[in-house]
């Protein structure tokens, strides 16, 4: 059998339990004291039992309105924080950021991107996964993902693309190779060289195969593959030598591994992508600034 309450019945009940009296009910409630009265018997009648004993102008309250009481506080609780949860979402003190990168930048532009943007929001947790870009583009326009972080072009509807600054490639050698002794290596210096390009498909792909051709040189592809990190991990296992971007070679820049500037400009473009058609979400815009920031120190650097 439904019991009938609502919200008023609660309010003015919780009212006089944290008030002790109906006249002190009235004025948390900014009511009168009759219609307290009147919430209050409305309330005994429909839950079957009394809930205040009458001693004089006192309301003593039974066993009963105590162990309900207890209940309600515990929702009034939980309706406080939620009013807390949303200030600290408003202020991004709190909530949870959904983010999607392809392979090149998730070793370590984008990772210290997150720990940038995680640093001054202690309540905030993130979820990364690394993806192709046009997957990405998928999962952000179904909004599965808050923000992603691919390479362009890319053509999908229902997202917002804005380009991030462009990257110059680089050459990733083993550091005992003969041109690690170089500081800048040209395309010619790689023709002969036994090399692990990107797969055909690729935009960058596209750049590095009309290099070749413009320096009359031809490239001895011994792999292919569609991840550049798997390239430089193919260069670090010996297998030869690659060109990526300088987002993807530095993390792998080390004793091992030679990382030298490219003569010729030969640049991969990325972009941060966001779900389209509806506001963007703010912690989504705080992440996007963070990795501009960081893309313009490691410029810098």
């Amino acid at each position: 059998m439904r019991s009938g309450l609502n919200l008023r019945h609660i309010e003015s009940f919780r009212a006089v339990m944290v008030a002790g009296s109906v006249v002190g009910a009235a004025r948390l409630l900014n009511v009168t004291q009759p219609g307290v009265s009147r919430t209050i018997g409305l309330l005994e009648l429909r839950l079957g039992y009394a809930l205040f004993e009458r001693r004089g102008r006192r309301l003593v309250p039974t066993a009963e309105a105590e162990a309900l009481h207890r209940e309600i506080e515990q929702i009034y609780r939980g309706i406080e924080r939620i009013g807390q949860v949303a200030q600290d979402i408003r202020f991004q003190r709190a909530g949870a950021l959904r983010v999607a990168t392809l392979p090149a930048l998730a070793q370590g532009l984008v990772p210290r991107a997150i720990a940038r943007f995680l640093a001054p929001r202690p309540q905030v947790t993130v979820f990364v996964q690394s993806l192709p870009s046009r997957q990405i583009a998928e999962l952000v326009s179904t909004r599965q993902f808050d923000v992603g972080v691919v390479e362009l072009p890319l053509s999908r509807p229902a997202i917002e693309i804005e380009p991030l600054p462009p990257a110059r490639s680089m050459a990733v050698m083993p550091a005992g190779h003969p041109l690690a002794r170089k500081r800048v290596v040209s395309i010619k210096d790689l023709g002969g060289e036994r090399m692990i390009l990107l797969s055909q498909h690729s935009y960058v792909r596209y750049l590095i195969d009309d290099a070749f051709s413009t320096a009359g040189v031809a490239a001895q592809v011994v792999v292919e593959t569609p991840s550049s990190s798997m390239a430089c991990a193919l260069v670090a296992a010996g297998a030869g030598l690659t060109l990526v971007s300088s987002w993807t070679a530095e993390p792998f820049a080390g004793p091992e591994l030679a990382v030298r500037p490219l003569k010729e400009v030969l640049e991969s473009r990325y972009g941060i992508i966001f779900p389209g058609a509806q506001p963007r979400m703010a912690l989504a815009a705080a992440f996007a600034e963070d990795l501009r920031a960081c893309m313009t120190d490691g410029a810098r650097a």
